[in-house]
């Protein structure tokens, strides 16, 4: 049983400047623990939570001397409870949390319990960052035309968030149309210090996408877990982690002109990588951090799931009150919040002797030797220097099928295909670029590079070079500050006249949204088995994802993907050859694009204001007509329907007893699957668009779902029959049981059919027969974890 907190002693006050208080909080010096100077400032957001919750039930006092001993404690694998401050949903992966949080009613109905017990106790925020597939680009009206898309294919799924931010209590649900949740969530969500109630305490939050981490640029604790366990912290419960170690990363000198946050999170990316920190922290110090902005912190946060790390943690320092002055918070509240972090030994000032903090390991890198690169063909840490990018396509054609081959027969490599597209004659090789796209996850965040990215194009236009009518180009900020910058500097004119018009605000190429090809287009690769190109500015390329027909995928900075979209092909030396002919007929080169960093900073001065953030957020909490107008059904119970294709009570609280079952034995199973190694979450959860001739395609049809309202897997991720049919569905998974065929089949052994994967799930269970999966190493590395759990188990 809960008993009074063991460490009231240590409340404190803090109090205003001016006189009055701010409120109270657990102090850490009044531990008087010379160990608390020698914690990263990670471990000391972990011992704080551990202080405030300590009640000797959930959270013990032994627990809280586990966190103040970690350099002792931390390699020895000891597990503590956490309690974060928040819950953090994404629209895709919120639905199954708030549906499941509907069936947790029901079931507790059925039981005769109190079902209004079901309730968040800890704040929740929803943000609504819908899927956009990109059908309509390359036109200044694609937003709103998207909009009303998305209104008529997501209605269902909607109107069940909409009742849920009515139903439960302390649940905020940010609408459609306003912004990717960790762009919303650094620019407005985020509290970096909580004050409820007059009690003072560090911001953390879990929050069910992998990329949840981007808020540790802000300096707030925060990872992503699986939709069950924030169901868990949402109704009150502490996680359950093992105390990790931390990774110190040193960062020294200043980025060399022309380099970008993309070229240096690459860089970081493929460093931490190679040193291997799963299950650990990164915590980043060094001088090199006053050269760093927050965005490009955010940047580098973001990409925590590409290295593994559980986070890459940046403490706050002068830089992140300047963000938070700059994106509309009020001098009171940031005042609080440097009073508060001062006063608890949380905050870094680079004008004191550097702290005396400890960490498992040490890393170091001097900015200045950062240089441009990408990333790929199929994988966010595979770097190449693009200096090198040529000589590397070249070897990926040679080399054999694997992360870093496509075995092209060497008389194939150089065959230029004859297309018609639109009437115009046209050709396809190995190599050229068929999707171009600036996407919302990872560095629209980023003014600098947003706004390069718009710089790039106002040289090429001038200069008359123009992106192949064919290629599909587009623009998805993560809010609607991004448009409000792109239209005061009066460069996004210069990105609509190459194509990169905004289509939306959310998710899109990065999660396989970008619609179809041109059909001259994908016949022409299909048919002639081309190695066709995408290039986007996000944090995931792995096989399959980002669309059928690509299957060269790299990663790169904003301004690199409009250069690469003017290429028109990624087998191109930047340095030695021409982008393209100018209007004039003289040659142009990448260095004639390229903007210095100080035209792009004087850009950012000019253009990136402080009322630009509060407009677009006071716009959000008034929602906007389609939403405003959705009409919901009232009610803590939601009245399932069966006819539903978006949601569908699951079957994980049928038949739900007081008592759990335990585990049973598994006994003659079959081997449904055979993989290798490296058989990733994006291999095993449902993603991207639901192909034609798929289970799931013929679970719609057969429920009179037009092909073109199929939507994504994202979208109905609150149908539990859509997903179990879309697990194991990616094209280019590799079943030994299928002896060298790529794609989403098995082999029902006793029979030797070859079926789809649900398919041959179906025909053992209905035959009584348990199933097993043999599997190499790193299966189920990655983040769609929720999915990847739960799919396996209803197969």
């Amino acid at each position: 049983m809960a008993s009074e907190n063991p460490f009231r002693s240590i409340l404190k006050t803090l109090e205003k400047p001016d006189g009055g208080e701010f409120g109270n909080y657990y102090s850490l010096p009044a531990l008087n623990d010379p160990r608390i100077d020698k914690l990263p400032y990670s471990i000391r957001i972990l011992l704080e939570s551990a202080i405030r919750n300590c009640d000797e039930f959930q959270v013990k006092s032994k627990d809280v001397e586990k966190i103040l001993d970690w350099e002792n404690t931390s390699p020895k694998q000891v597990e503590i409870p956490f309690k974060p401050a928040r819950v953090l949903l994404q629209d895709f992966t919120g639905v199954p949390a708030v549906v499941d949080l509907a069936c947790m009613r029901d079931a507790m109905n059925n039981l005769g319990g109190d079902s209004n017990m079901i309730n968040p106790l800890v704040p929740v925020d929803l943000v609504i960052d819908h899927s956009v597939q990109v059908d309509v680009a390359r036109s200044e009206n694609a937003v709103q035309a998207n909009m009303e898309l998305e209104f008529q294919r997501n209605n269902e799924r909607f109107a069940f968030l909409k009742w849920g931010s009515n139903a439960f209590d302390n649940m905020l649900v940010v609408p459609p149309g306003s912004g990717i949740v960790h762009q919303v969530n650094l620019e407005y969500l985020a509290r970096v210090v909580f004050n409820t109630n007059g009690l003072l305490y560090p911001d953390s939050v879990v929050g069910t996408d992998s990329h949840t981490t981007m808020i540790d640029g802000l300096g707030v604790a925060g990872w992503g877990v699986g939709g069950i366990e924030a169901e868990a912290t949402m109704l009150g419960q502490p996680m359950s982690m093992v105390l990790p170690g931390v990774v110190g990363f040193k960062l020294t000198g200043k980025l060399r002109d022309g380099m970008t946050a993309t070229d240096l999170v690459l860089t970081v990316t493929q460093m931490l990588r190679k040193h291997g920190v799963v299950g650990k922290f990164v915590e980043f110090y060094g001088e090199g951090m006053r050269e760093l902005s927050l965005a490009d912190r955010a940047t580098i946060a973001n990409m925590s799931p590409e290295y593994g790390a559980t986070m890459g943690f940046f403490p706050v320092d002068h830089v992140t009150l300047q963000y938070l002055k700059l994106t509309g918070r009020s001098d009171e509240t940031v005042s609080m919040i440097e009073a508060y972090l001062r006063a608890n030994k949380m905050f870094v000032d680079y004008s004191e002797p550097e702290s005396k903090t400890v960490y498992s390991a040490n890393l170091e890198l001097n900015l200045e030797d950062v240089e441009p690169c990408i990333s790929g063909p199929k994988r966010p840490h595979d770097r190449v220097p693009l200096k090198e990018m040529k000589a590397d396509w070249h070897s990926c054609l040679d080399n054999r099928v694997g992360f870093k081959g496509f075995a092209v027969p060497k008389e194939a490599q150089s065959k230029a295909v004859e297309f018609n597209f639109n009437g115009t004659p046209a050709q396809l090789r190995h190599g050229d670029v068929v999707i171009a796209a600036i996407t919302s996850c990872t560095n629209t965040s980023n003014p600098s590079v947003m706004l390069g990215a718009a710089l790039v194009a106002k040289k090429a236009c001038e200069l008359g070079l123009e992106v192949k009518p064919w290629i599909k180009t587009s623009l998805a900020p993560g809010s609607g500050v991004v448009t409000k910058y792109l239209a005061k500097s009066g460069l996004q004119k210069y990105l609509n006249q190459l194509g990169f018009s905004i289509v939306g605000y959310g998710c899109t190429t990065c999660i396989g949204n970008s619609g179809d090809i041109h059909e001259a287009v994908a016949s022409a690769i299909v048919d002639n088995d081309l190695v066709a190109s995408a290039v986007l500015s996000g944090n995931r390329n792995f096989e399959g994802r980002v669309h059928p027909l690509t299957r060269a995928n790299y990663l790169a900075s904003p301004p690199l993907v409009v250069a690469y979209a003017l290429a028109g092909t990624v087998d191109i030396d930047f340095e030695t050859e021409p982008i393209g002919t100018g209007k004039d007929g003289k040659q142009i080169f990448f260095r004639d694009i390229w903007p210095s960093n100080k035209e792009v900073a004087e850009v950012v001065q000019a253009s990136v204001l402080p009322d630009m953030f509060k407009a677009t957020y006071e716009a959000i909490t008034k929602g906007n007509s389609m939403w405003n107008e959705l009409s919901v059904a009232s009610g803590t119970l939601y009245e399932w329907d069966p006819k539903s294709t978006y949601i569908h009570e699951p079957p994980y609280f049928k038949g739900m007893t007081m008592s759990p079952p335990g585990p049973h034995g598994v006994k003659d199973a079959y081997c449904l699957l055979n993989f290798g190694d490296s058989i990733t979450t994006d291999h095993i959860s449902p993603a991207g668009s639901i192909h034609k001739d798929s289970p799931a395609a013929k679970y719609l049809m057969e429920r009179g779902v037009d092909r073109r309202d199929f939507n994504s897997y994202g979208s109905r991720r609150g149908n539990d029959e859509i997903m179990a049919r879309g697990t194991f569905a990616n094209i280019r998974i590799v079943n030994k049981h299928l002896k060298g065929e790529v794609g989403p089949k098995t082999v029902h052994i006793p029979s030797g059919e070859k079926l789809s994967v649900f398919d041959a799930a179906m025909k053992y269970r209905n035959e009584g027969r348990d199933t097993i999966i043999l599997a190499g190493a790193e299966y189920g590395s990655g983040s769609s974890r929720d999915w990847a759990a739960k799919g396996p188990m209803l197969l």
